[in-house]
């Protein structure tokens, strides 16, 4: 926290003195944003508070996925990278309830929470739109906590052809290429990428609970070696000026390879872990002549986990009678599938301009989920249905002079699903504005039903001792209430925001630590003494998180830099069979301060060659966890460069290269134990773009400010 406290003082005064100078041009808030409201504003002008990472930031930063980028640009996000998915934490919630969409569609990954973000192509991302807080109104379940809308590249070329190719330490390698072709109203653009990481290790000690020493030559590693590539097609027709029609397809695969080592009860590892994804996905939009925009989505998307067995291993099972059997033999070579989950959803929606300063937003959504998991499901399967209605309108006001201005934004959902009924969840947001300074102001409800891994679940996980993790079909829905308030004054370069937030969720769903008898009586009699905790899903009685942001921004010419600010508290009541009493506990993973600051240059020294130069810094306070300790705090420093190498009308060269952790830090907490940050040390990397495009723009092009009125256009632009 020194080190934090000594660049806030830093970055006050430089402020203090440069505070009066010009402007660079292209500057954050004359970025059109969409996800707060689902239709087009001036993020200066945004009713929703909105935090954006814009295309400057994501270039300056050469981030290597999207925890890299998110943890190092926004302070509000923690990570922990594991086998099962990115371990996401937004403002004290989990992965669980937080809403990940890529161009405004949902994600799909892991029902149980842990997304896989690796799914994401982060050298094709055009900027990253993040809201706060329960946007339920709009987006319904899983929001709770926010909503991270991943904007990509649109690529409109006649012929694009680009190449990115990345190396970094531990056999880092990221690749990206991409094809694009116009050819009169038909675009289509072809997106490769492969990720690969040899892993590592930060220490080869072993947290083992059943024995007073630990070991000391583990071979199980912090971040286990792995490789994923992913194809996928957009193509568009433009009927007409008017109509535009869609398709989208994608199909990726993912191998995690485990080392095996020589103790049997903590480090011997007899499986990897593979992951089968597929997507496919139409839709329209139909601009009338009033400038009203439909739009319709059908899409559908799989994610498949299995184990893969490396070694004769004795697992839950099938026999050829259909028997389940807790011993059933697996050989090296053979696969099972854990999971296989399946979501099909309709989206309708129309955004309509209004009389008296009105802009209507109402929608219809149908979803289906569907889960497979032969092990760990009674009966094999489960499905569920939910459907939604919701309306959101945007109303503002100014005088004739413009000195001011108030924008309120309502909304309401109506939500039904079919294990738990119906429910409205009202949102209400609103903007007061007079010169440079912004006042927000937002409530609004949530709602999220148990997913199906919550409800049917129950698996073993072997690590230092054997843990069962049971589902619950007797949990409620949960539901939550969110307030913020927020201030934003910007003064020539500089731009500071303040945000103060509580969220209060009721019927909180977590995993908490039952009585060893809960586990159904053929695990106790299988495991017997070996069996040493059982987990379940359970309702919180409550649970809040409260704290502020806060964002301190400044550009001048060529140089940039900020700071970036999350206080956090979190508590939780949960009722305790075993003595029968309400017990606080901590909402695992809450850190009380992070940070991040950042400061940038860029000089062009030539029209062959332009230099930027970035210093990048993110910290933690302890991490608290219920059970297996606490994750230590940290600091981490990155210096990166970013070279522009003769750019012509038909190819760029892009060099960047850099260090990662300039100080060397790394978590040497024994496996089995909670990790601040699992970050390798210091790390060293290189990418190397090329860019070849020719010819002009297709024929027609979406009328990007479409969703505006007349009136609001000349506002606002």
């Amino acid at each position: 926290m020194k080190h934090l406290i000594i660049w806030i003082a830093a970055l006050l005064g430089l402020v203090q003195t440069l505070g009066a100078q010009e402007p660079m041009e292209g500057d954050s808030l004359q970025e059109v944003v969409v996800t707060g409201t689902g239709t087009q504003h001036l993020l200066r002008n945004a009713p929703v508070q909105t935090e954006v990472i814009t295309g400057r930031m994501l270039r300056n930063y050469g981030g290597r996925s999207i925890e890299d980028i998110l943890g190092g640009l926004a302070a509000s996000f923690a990570f922990n990278e594991g086998d099962m998915g990115s371990q996401m934490q937004m403002n004290g919630l989990g992965n669980n309830y937080i809403l990940i969409l890529v161009d405004g569609k949902r994600l799909h990954g892991d029902v149980g929470g842990e997304n896989d973000l690796q799914l994401i192509d982060p050298h094709n991302i055009e900027k990253i739109e993040i809201v706060k807080g329960a946007s339920s109104a709009l987006y319904g379940s899983d929001a709770i906590a926010g909503v991270i809308n991943i904007i990509t590249k649109k690529h409109d070329e006649a012929l694009l052809i680009e190449n990115t190719s990345r190396y970094g330490s531990y056999n880092d390698i990221r690749q990206h290429n991409g094809l694009g072709l116009a050819m009169g109203r038909w675009k289509s653009y072809t997106n490769f990428q492969l990720q690969h990481s040899d892993g590592w290790q930060n220490t080869s000690v072993e947290y083992t609970p059943s024995s007073a020493t630990p070991i000391t030559d583990s071979r199980n590693k912090t971040v286990n070696k792995h490789t994923n590539w992913q194809l996928a097609e957009h193509l568009t027709w433009q009927v007409s000026p008017a109509l535009e029609l869609y398709a989208d397809g994608t199909y990726y695969r993912k191998g995690i390879y485990r080392p095996k080592g020589k103790y049997p009860k903590y480090d011997v590892k007899t499986f990897d872990l593979k992951y089968r994804n597929a997507s496919a996905s139409v839709g329209g939009k139909w601009t009338t002549s009033r400038k009203d925009v439909v739009t319709l989505d059908l899409d559908w998307n799989q994610h498949a986990y299995y184990h893969a067995f490396t070694s004769t291993t004795l697992a839950e099972g099938f026999d050829e009678n259909g028997q389940f059997m807790l011993d059933f033999p697996y050989f090296a070579g053979q696969k099972a599938l854990q999971s296989n989950q399946e979501r099909t959803m309709l989206h309708l929606k129309g955004v309509f301009a209004l009389p008296m300063n009105h802009r209507l937003s109402a929608g219809l959504e149908a979803r289906y989920d569907y889960l497979k998991a032969p092990t760990s499901i009674e009966g094999k399967t489960a499905d569920d249905n939910t459907e939604a209605l919701y309306v959101q309108d945007e109303w503002h006001y100014a005088p004739s002079t413009d000195a001011w201005g108030v924008q309120l934004t309502p909304g309401l959902r109506l939500n039904h699903n079919e294990g738990f009924g119906y429910r409205l969840t009202p949102k209400l947001s609103a903007m007061f504005r007079t010169g440079d300074l912004r006042l927000r102001a937002s409530w609004s409800q949530g709602f999220k039903t148990p997913t199906l891994k919550e409800t049917n679940y129950r698996y073993i996980r072997e690590m230092n001792t054997i843990i069962m993790y049971l589902g619950n079909k007797d949990l409620d829905a949960q539901t939550s209430n969110y307030f913020s308030l927020s201030g934003e004054y910007t003064l020539g370069g500089l731009n500071l925001t303040v945000t103060g937030y509580y969220n209060k969720v009721e019927n909180m769903i977590a995993l908490v630590t039952v009585p060893l008898s809960e586990a159904p009586a053929e695990y106790r009699h299988q495991y017997g003494e070996m069996l040493g905790k059982v987990r379940q899903y359970a309702n919180m009685e409550d649970a809040r998180t409260c704290g502020v942001d806060v964002s301190l921004r400044y550009t001048w010419r060529s140089f940039s830099a900020g700071l970036n600010y999350s206080y956090l508290d979190t508590d939780a009541h949960v009722y305790d069979s075993s003595h029968e009493r309400l017990e606080k506990v901590v909402i695992d993973g809450m850190a009380y301060h992070k940070g991040n600051v950042f400061a940038t240059w860029n000089h062009v020294f030539s029209p062959a060659y332009k230099l930027g130069l970035g210093l990048y810094g993110r910290m933690s306070t302890k991490r608290y966890y219920q059970v297996d300790g606490n994750g230590k705090g940290y600091q981490v420093w990155r210096l990166s460069t970013t070279h522009d190498l003769g750019r012509s009308k038909k190819l760029d060269w892009r060099l960047e290269a850099g260090i990662d952790n300039i100080f060397n830090y790394y978590d040497d907490t024994p496996h089995g134990l909670h990790l601040g940050t699992t970050t390798p040390g210091r790390t060293l990397y290189a990418t190397l773009t090329v860019r070849f495009k020719e010819g002009k723009k297709t024929r027609f092009t979406n009328n990007t400010k479409s969703n505006f009125n007349s009136k609001q256009q000349d506002e606002e632009n």
